[in-house]
């Protein structure tokens, strides 16, 4: 019996789910709070319906009901969390919204919301329906039912725009609006969309307030409050700058308030300078203000240990249940460079250049390096974000940003944790396909947190989270100077449409280590002109010009070391790339005098303001840098044209019996366990994977018993995990036919291992011959499902020669995840051996990760033995476990902000 089955037994209240309870973030980019509805929500219920106007009230109980009787206070306020769910939605602790269904009849409940006048439009009704619709999931719920007056039409609207497929009816002037709550991709799809135009809005507050206002503000000069201060004058600030000071009438020649609440007009950002335990009273007198977002410079959170980490929590749930998001703490600050704005909010005095490149980073040491060198390298941003402890908004907020922004056509990230890897993968996939995102992630070998940022170790192995990368398009590159290789040339040149490389210069030792340096990378030279120590810019023209012209390149490296003794060569020849470079349709990088960026003589101007404009010839120091990136790019052009649509359900998958297998071993094994051979067959079975009879053996007459009800041609192996991966131990013995040939075996095998009683005996079927491949999954808790492949045997455990990718599997994910490994010539004929059935192992692997995805209780399953051969794929082992999951992965299906590890969300 289960928990919730045993507490109905007894007549107790079953709890909610925790994970029930959540930030969410709303229409207009604010926040609010989501959680179940309790008992003792009476007087906030009765608060909160004599704030709801008498059409409301009639719309959603079809008659006058200016008040709630006793009884619907009861009835309201406790719910069994189970056929009868309630949600509440609070900012600043009073309630604004509930929604509600009920159960009918199994599988089918009514729902029913209700949304204070003053907050109706900002996407209540639809956040309460997701939020509903996962609820009922859970709890078994197939369809809701929902009563609506015909001229409530925003109710209307709201289940129809819901992405479900609604069937309506029409009786006594009431339509009758039914639906199932399937997670469908259309559904799915709407909340994203959602969620993308909510998570835009919360960030376009911050790059461009009409005010600021700076708390801690201080008139001494080497103080933190001063210097924000003095770079947002400097800066040109177009808005109005606010400086709070309790202690001091004037800052820097500006008026200073003791508190933002006496600041006159609105106020959309505030940025925080005062002690870390001051900032709590800060985040009240911006709530009262009516304040967007808090930008907290200050220190002194989960950087310095667990105090301080207590007192991060405290700062995020305050402020989020005051509506208001919070970059930080322990930030640099922000940067908008658009003239229009000039925002420069951070404790850097580098203004960069106006550019395309956004650029989110955490580490506030490690922005005011990143700015410098942006500004030496001529790169030039849009906007820039070091969000320090990253406590609230995070790398995901700001692609949801650029990925809108017109003036931000490249995507940089520099990355010391990823606080919801499953969101951002699926963000990164969508905007890569429009913008390119190249991003440094540290502590890739270690997948090490830094102190401060609030999130779990990701349990899949790091060659996993490159497969995510890879997955999602995004250019993983190993360090900054390597990042801003690749920028400047996706900044200033278009995408290259191949891998085939020209190489044109006047230094014959360069040209080689280009060409090296090109074959390495796999990129295909297939022109090399070498102009000699004396060429002029007319012979580099004419070279440029036919490698442009010609159709079998597809980008070109141009190297240029000055001649001795010939004046002027260099501006010359500059002017010659940066008009070649202007009009050509394919990528050009350089070796340029050995410097580094965008230098002034390869510049074209931007109409956009920027230094350097479309077609401006990036160069580097040295010709590896250049040929690097450029390969990196060639990459992203190579991702961007392969369809991304994902694998149409299979054929032969049938969910409801998979699901319907794993939720009965849970309810009779709450704590989970691992499935026995017949459980496996039939889980494997119902998505179409055929898993060959065994038959586990102790004696040798359960081994000749099992050998003559196959029909003999057997094998006897042992299956123990120790005798497994050993080749150096002969633990099969095949072809065998009868029982004499049986205790031959039998009696060898117990002689040649150790410990025979450990051995694990089992008799299959004589499979035909093929070659051993591995397929497994696991479930991360956080990362979600992940998928790998490799050939079978030691050596690859050995050599790690494995391959990744995170289920759902695009068309072609497949195909790249049985060719990727070191080893797949052995499956496509190496050394004359037979070619095997491929298309069989893609197949199985598909079916594999559609098995994972769909069930994220099954913990692991590995498919340790599959023999492919030249007819098909045979499998001829496997080994599942199933485990609850206490939060399935709703965060695919609701839209809700991230917590820090443990937190307790505020009420």
């Amino acid at each position: 019996m289960d928990a919730d089955a045993e507490a109905d037994e007894l007549g107790l209240t079953v709890p909610p789910p925790r994970h029930w309870e959540a930030d969410v973030l709303l229409r207009d980019g604010r926040t609010a709070h989501i959680r179940p509805m309790q008992p003792e929500d009476r007087e906030l219920l009765i608060d909160f319906y004599a704030r709801v106007s008498d059409q409301s009230k009639y719309y959603r109980f079809f008659s006058p009901m200016p008040e709630l009787s006793e009884r619907d206070l009861d009835r309201f306020t406790q719910v069994d969390h189970r056929d009868r769910v309630a949600l509440i939605l609070t900012v600043a602790g009073h309630m604004i919204a509930v929604g509600r269904y009920d159960t009918i009849r199994p599988g089918y409940a009514e729902v029913a919301f209700l949304v204070e006048d003053k907050h109706q439009g900002r996407g209540i009704g639809q956040l309460l329906l997701e939020h509903l619709a996962q609820a009922g999931r859970e709890r078994g719920v197939e369809e809701f039912v929902a009563e609506v007056l015909p001229d409530n039409q925003a109710m209307i609207h709201t289940f129809r725009d819901a992405g479900y497929q609604v069937r309506s009816a029409f009786e006594d002037g009431v339509m009758e609006l039914v639906f199932r709550i399937d997670p469908t991709d259309t559904a799915i799809g709407v909340m994203e969309q959602r969620e993308h135009r909510a998570e835009y809005a919360s960030i376009e507050r911050f790059f461009s307030p009409k005010s600021v206002a700076i708390i801690g503000a201080s008139r001494r000069q080497e103080t933190i409050g001063r210097a924000l201060v003095r770079h947002l004058v400097l800066g040109n600030f177009a808005g109005r700058i606010h400086v709070v000071n309790p202690n001091a009438d004037s800052v820097a020649g500006m008026p200073a308030w003791k508190t933002v609440g006496e600041i006159p007009g609105e106020v959309d950002v505030a940025i925080v300078a005062v002690p870390a335990e001051s900032v709590q009273d800060v985040v009240l007198d911006c709530a009262a203000k009516g304040v967007h977002g808090l930008v907290v410079i200050s220190s002194g959170f989960a950087e310095t240990g667990e105090e301080g980490r207590m007192r991060q929590r405290r700062l995020v749930g305050l402020s989020r249940s005051y509506g208001l998001r919070l970059i930080g703490p322990n930030a640099l600050g922000i940067i908008n460079t658009d003239p229009d704005v000039s925002l420069n909010a951070s404790l850097s005095s580098v203004m960069p250049p106006r550019g395309r490149a956004g650029f989110f980073c955490q580490s506030g040491a490690l922005g005011s390096a990143i700015l410098e060198k942006v500004q030496n390298r001529g790169l030039g941003l849009t906007t820039f974000v070091s969000a320090g402890n990253r406590a609230d908004v995070s790398g995901n907020d700001l692609l949801q940003y650029w990925e809108e922004d017109d003036a931000t056509e490249v995507v940089l990230l520099y990355l010391e944790s990823i606080g919801n890897p499953r969101k951002f993968s699926r963000v990164a996939r969508r905007v890569s396909r429009r913008k390119p995102i190249v991003a440094v992630r540290s502590g890739r070998s270690s997948q090490g947190v830094p102190m401060g940022h609030a999130v779990r170790k990701i349990g899949a192995p790091p060659e996993a989270v490159d497969a995510m990368f890879r997955q999602a398009g995004i250019i993983q590159v190993e360090s900054l100077e390597e990042m801003f290789d690749v920028a400047q040339l996706l900044a200033h040149q278009p995408l290259p449409r191949g891998r085939r490389v020209a190489i044109v210069g006047n230094s014959d030792a360069l040209g080689l280590l280009a060409a090296d340096a090109a074959n390495s990378v796999g990129l295909v030279v297939n022109k090399q002109v070498a102009l000699g120590a004396d060429a002029t810019a007319e012979d580099f023209e004419d070279a440029l010009d036919g490698a442009i012209d010609d159709p079998e390149v597809d980008a070109v490296v141009a190297i240029f070391i000055p001649p001795l003794n010939v004046a002027g060569a260099r501006e010359d020849v500059a002017n010659v790339l940066a008009a070649v470079g202007e009009q050509s349709d394919k990528p050009i990088v350089s070796t340029f005098l050995g410097t580094e960026g965008v230098p002034e003589l390869l510049r074209v101007p931007d109409v956009a303001g920027s230094s350097a404009g479309r077609g401006s010839v990036p160069s580097y120091p040295a010709v590896e840098a250049a040929v690097r990136a450029l390969a990196h790019v060639v990459e992203y052009a190579v991702w961007l044209r392969v369809p991304q649509s994902t694998v149409a359900d299979l054929p032969s998958v049938d969910r409801d019996t998979g699901r319907h297998l794993v939720n009965e071993l849970l309810m009779n094994h709450p704590e989970g366990r691992d499935l026995d051979f017949g459980e496996q067959h039939r889980l494997l079975k119902a998505y179409g994977i055929d898993l060959w009879d065994t038959y586990a053996v102790e004696t040798l007459d359960e081994a000749t018993t099992a050998g003559e009800a196959m029909g003999w041609d057997v094998v006897l192996k042992a299956t123990a995990d120790h005798l497994r991966d050993r080749p150096d131990l002969a633990h099969v013995w095949r072809n065998i036919d009868n029982p004499a040939e049986m205790a031959d075996a039998w009696d060898s095998l117990n002689h040649l291992i150790t410990d025979p009683d450990r051995a694990g005996f089992v008799v299959q079927r004589n499979a035909p011959p093929g070659v051993p491949v591995t397929i497994a999954t696991m479930e991360d808790p956080l990362f979600g499902p992940v998928l790998s492949f490799g050939i079978g045997g030691p050596l690859t455990e050995l050599l790690g020669d494995r391959s990744y990718r995170i289920p759902p599997l695009a068309d072609h994910d497949a195909q790249d995840m049985v060719r990727e490994i070191k080893a797949s010539p052995l499956l496509f004929g190496y050394r004359g051996s037979e070619i095997v059935d491929v298309e069989e192992i893609e197949r199985l692997v598909r079916q594999v990760a559609q098995l994972q995805h769909d069930l994220p209780q099954v913990r692991t399953l590995q498919l340790p033995l599959v023999l492919a051969g030249a007819d098909g794929v045979t499998v001829l082992g496997a080994n599942v476990r199933v485990e609850p999951v206490k939060d399935p992965r709703s965060d695919w299906f609701v839209r809700r902000l991230s917590t820090m590890p443990g937190d307790t969300l505020p009420d």
